[in-house]
């Protein structure tokens, strides 16, 4: 795998399927230990002049998640948009149409993570100042998993905690492919791949999905 990014024709011949690859295995070289400097004084250089990023991922801004490192990517390889809980609104959307419609970005990525602080907040309906309105865009996935689970739903049990994240990652594709009709027209064409994935924490590693 190239230490270098991608060139605009190297970009173009590239599938969504094929950069989903590229982050599973960098996800695994990652988990695995085996990582290579990819940030160096040439590559730093010649990102002055322009950027060929292949993917976008939106992360929880929770500083357990080095994104780029997650998935042994570089500078110029992929978009990152942070944000409590890894949540969807307007602005988030307007973020990934630019990736994937004006700079050819083919695989939009959701990740959540384990003992996500913004979840653990949003069950136990916590209201305050801005946090809260951050928050409401975690509730639905709080009412959906609750309706489902079995045992104990406050933010003490971790396996509740990973029902709502995982609801709430589904809830954010099902938002990308219902209020954006430029990402939707796009996946349905084949010209990106729109995938969930919660990060633990604990071992490095990304569970992936890729449909609802």
């Amino acid at each position: 795998m190239a230490d270098q990014p991608f060139t605009s024709e190297e970009l173009s011949n590239l599938t969504p399927d094929d950069v989903f690859h590229i982050l599973k295995q960098g996800n695994k070289e990652y988990a695995e230990g085996h990582l290579t400097v990819r940030n160096n004084l040439k590559r730093i250089r010649e990102s002055v002049w322009g950027q060929q990023p292949y993917a976008v991922v939106v992360s929880c801004m929770d500083s357990r998640v080095p994104v780029e490192d997650i998935f042994h990517r570089g500078i110029g390889d992929m978009f990152v948009v942070r944000i409590a809980g890894n949540i969807i609104n307007e602005d988030i959307l307007g973020c990934l149409e630019i990736a994937c419609k004006v700079f050819g970005a083919k695989l939009v990525v959701i990740l959540g993570h384990e003992q996500c602080g913004a979840i653990q907040s949003a069950i136990d309906g916590v209201k305050l100042g801005h946090i809260a309105p951050v928050l409401a865009n975690i509730q639905p996935a709080v009412d959906s998993a609750g309706a489902i689970f079995n045992g104990n739903k406050t933010s003490s049990n971790p396996a509740f905690v990973d029902a709502v994240c995982r609801q709430h990652v589904k809830h954010a594709m099902d938002i990308i492919r219902a209020k954006s009709p430029i990402l939707k027209e796009m996946e349905e064409k084949g010209a990106i791949k729109i995938v969930g994935g919660i990060y633990q924490i604990g071992t490095g590693r990304v569970d992936f999905w890729t449909a609802n």
